[in-house]
């Protein structure tokens, strides 16, 4: 192949990495928006199973192909366990923000995820990080109080839902790192039998599971696919195109926050949203270009949602 064909084909799959990432972003804020529809009127344990169910319409064949013995073969299980647990963590307490504040309020919340990770990784996976992204953290930070917004008010049930649930979201993409080696179908089908375990969990111990339409029951079921497929785009992407390219259009979510909001809820943030919105994507694209700088951005930085 002549060198400038070859240039050409490396230059169409990063743009298929590229479209595929705004898709996967595209279908995550779509089943955000679904997902506080649906809260509104299910608990949120009854979502968590109808939704786990319909994850397995994808997972299900992927599954068969892998082979289910493969489920069990995995690098160290506590680590793996902990992994699903924050998993589990993270989308449970974003459908339990997500019923009370609006979507902008909470994906701005989960905007700060990668900034997290930042910090994180200095302490769990022993990354430098020098004083100008130990600057950017600390800023990205004052973005997320403002957004709380200093009064308390920040100390709501909703917002600490949503500050504690982007923190898990953060510390699961770490444990990322350490176990880069198992397959996608499989770190996927875990954290989905959890997240039905812990639905179950919660209708038996609230007793709140109430009758739905068909409607209802393909919403949650179609809650599940969409997840699933934004979840696999993704990682997709991450394969073709480079991570450093790619980080900076997850902060696409937070625009469609917005406009799903305002167009579903008809949710319009706020000023001091806005404001810490805006200091939390500053803070996350330095860190990410200083990353860049210095070498490669690692593929766990870049938030797959696992809601």
């Amino acid at each position: 192949m002549k060198p400038s064909s070859a240039t050409a084909a490396a230059g169409n799959i990063v743009m298929t990495g590229i479209v595929f990432m705004l898709i996967g972003d595209l279908l995550f804020a779509l089943n955000d928006a679904m997902g506080k529809w649906l809260v509104a009127s299910f608990a949120v344990g009854q979502v968590l199973v109808i939704r786990s169910l319909g994850a397995f319409f994808v997972l299900g064949p992927m599954i068969v192909r892998q082979g289910p013995r493969a489920l069990f073969n995995v690098e160290q299980k506590r680590l793996q366990l902990m992994r699903v647990c924050m998993a589990t963590f993270d989308v449970g307490l974003f459908y339990a923000a997500v019923a009370y504040l609006p979507l902008a309020d909470v994906m701005t919340f989960y905007m700060a995820g990668p900034i997290y990770v930042a910090a994180l990784s200095h302490f769990f996976l022993g990354e430098k990080i020098g004083w100008r992204r130990w600057l950017a953290v600390f800023i990205g930070f004052v973005g997320v109080v403002i957004a709380l917004r200093p009064s308390t008010a920040m100390l709501s049930l909703p917002s600490i839902f949503g500050l504690v649930g982007s923190f898990a979201f953060a510390l699961t993409l770490v444990m990322n790192r350490y176990l880069r080696s198992t397959s996608d179908t499989t770190l996927v089908t875990w954290q989905t039998i959890a997240a039905l375990a812990t639905g179950i969990v919660l209708v038996v111990l609230t007793g709140d599971w109430r009758n739905v339409t068909l409607i209802d029951l393909g919403g949650m079921l179609l809650l599940g696919v969409v997840a699933t497929c934004a979840h696999l785009l993704i990682t997709r992407a991450l394969k073709l195109a480079p991570a450093s390219l790619l980080a900076p259009l997850q902060y696409t979510l937070l625009l469609w926050a917005i406009v799903l909001g305002y167009v579903f809820f008809n949710d319009v943030p706020d000023t001091q949203i806005i404001v810490g919105a805006a200091i939390i994507v500053f803070a996350g694209l330095f860190i990410f270009h200083r990353k860049n700088i210095k070498g490669t951005v690692p593929a766990e930085a870049v938030p797959p949602d696992g809601h």
